[in-house]
């Protein structure tokens, strides 16, 4: 379960309340969770415990959608399936992989996301995309200047500030997916200690001075 409380179609405030009926339909998604994609849809309801933050992030989904934008639809995709990985978050990744399709993206170009930097079926601005994505994820920003000149040859500055943004946003999202566990990122940390056996040291390196 999302570690922080549901919000009720009830308890909503007015804005949560259309986009639940946009969603939902007539459902009260506590009660009755699912989406047309398959998710619980808890994001949203995780979300509507700060009306101010759910509709500051629903218009943020308005903005990269919007019609206004120049970056190129696949190589923002490719920037948020990219981030989605990179941070771990089976919910931005898996979702994003629909998107991706959706806006024509190759499917050799989906499945190579996770190996990426050995992958052949990328063009170069479509791999400095992907860079950028690590170094947002995985770097804090630390963006080599080769990445920038590779953007910067095939992009102008408005576009690559659109796409910087949009896939740091999509970090962002990631990791709260995770924090708050929403969606399919509802899952149990996996590094835990797995018990030795009963009659084992309590020197797990023993065996090393053996040698």
């Amino acid at each position: 379960m999302p570690r922080l409380r549901q919000v009720s179609r009830v308890d909503a405030d007015p804005f949560a309340q259309g986009i639940y009926s946009l969603l939902f339909g007539d459902r009260d998604p506590v009660a009755e969770p699912g989406t047309a994609t398959g998710t619980p849809g808890n994001w949203w309801t995780v979300f509507a415990n700060s009306p101010d933050a759910f509709r500051h992030t629903t218009e943020g989904f308005q903005f990269y959608r919007s019609k206004k934008r120049k970056i190129d639809p696949a190589l923002r995709e490719l920037g948020q399936l990219r981030a989605g990985f990179a941070v771990g978050s089976q919910f931005v990744f898996s979702q994003h992989c629909k998107q991706a399709r959706d806006v024509g993206l190759d499917e050799a170009k989906i499945a190579a996301i996770p190996d990426w930097q050995v992958a052949d079926c990328y063009s170069p601005v479509e791999r400095a995309v992907l860079a950028l994505a690590d170094a947002l994820a995985l770097d804090r920003g630390r963006v080599g200047d080769a990445v920038f000149a590779v953007l910067k040859a095939h992009l102008d500055d408005e576009t690559i500030l659109e796409l910087t943004y949009v896939t740091a946003t999509y970090v962002m999202h990631a990791t709260m997916a995770r924090a708050l566990r929403l969606e399919y990122d509802d899952v149990d940390d996996r590094v835990v200690e797995v018990p030795a056996p009963s009659d084992a040291t309590i020197d797990v390196m023993a065996m090393v001075d053996k040698t």
